[in-house]
């Protein structure tokens, strides 16, 4: 597996940039449409946070356990959210996907869908990773819905794992796709996107 490094990544009406602090103002008013914080479930970050929410993502690049980025949707030339590889395990040859969210307008859209093409994509075909996890809050059910539309296989619950912002711990869904289902996972998604683009 290869290093992951910052990479701009780009398809499907959605572009991934590298998460910089310059970012911040645009990440805050991406998290106002719909209040995403007050999603006890979530990691998005309240507007006065998103500053020391980047700083705490660039520290884990600096420590090459993350590779964070910017959503940025093209029609509209906004940052819509931030994703990011997580739990970058290079003797596993595994990444992780998370700290993913969106704007309110544009949940549901084609954005989810094609950012996790493209990362999808960078993390088998250009990182030679063999398996790609995600997790989830076991309260997210959205997110556990979101997931499995993906064809991500469910690995299990690991139980009171991870403390939540409110001090509550929560239980962890865990996810994965390994490098043998990619082929498919990846005709699933073209074919979702090309069904949204046609109006099917």
């Amino acid at each position: 597996m290869k290093e992951p490094r910052p990479v701009t990544l780009e398809g499907n009406g959605v572009r991934l940039e590298p998460l910089a602090r310059e970012h911040g103002e645009a990440l805050a008013k991406a998290a106002a449409d719909g209040e995403l914080w007050q999603l006890w479930f979530t990691s998005v970050p309240r507007p006065e946070e998103t500053d020391r929410y980047g700083q705490q993502a660039l520290a884990g690049q600096e420590a090459r356990h993350m590779l964070a980025f910017v959503v940025r949707e093209l029609s509209s030339g906004a940052v819509v959210g931030s994703t990011r590889y997580h739990d970058i395990v290079k003797d596993a040859e595994r990444v992780e996907i998370g700290y993913t969210w969106y704007a309110k307008r544009w949940q549901k859209s084609h954005v989810n869908t094609a950012c996790k093409l493209l990362l999808l994509g960078h993390a088998f075909d250009e990182l030679a990773c063999k398996v790609v996890g995600l997790r989830t809050d076991n309260f997210n059910f959205a997110s556990q819905r979101a997931i499995e539309a993906l064809g991500a296989r469910k690995d299990g619950v690991i139980r009171h794992h991870q403390p939540r912002r409110d001090g509550s711990v929560r239980d962890t869904v865990m996810y994965s796709i390994v490098v043998s289902e990619w082929p498919d996972v990846k005709r699933h998604l073209e074919l979702r996107l090309r069904q949204r683009s046609s109006g099917l």
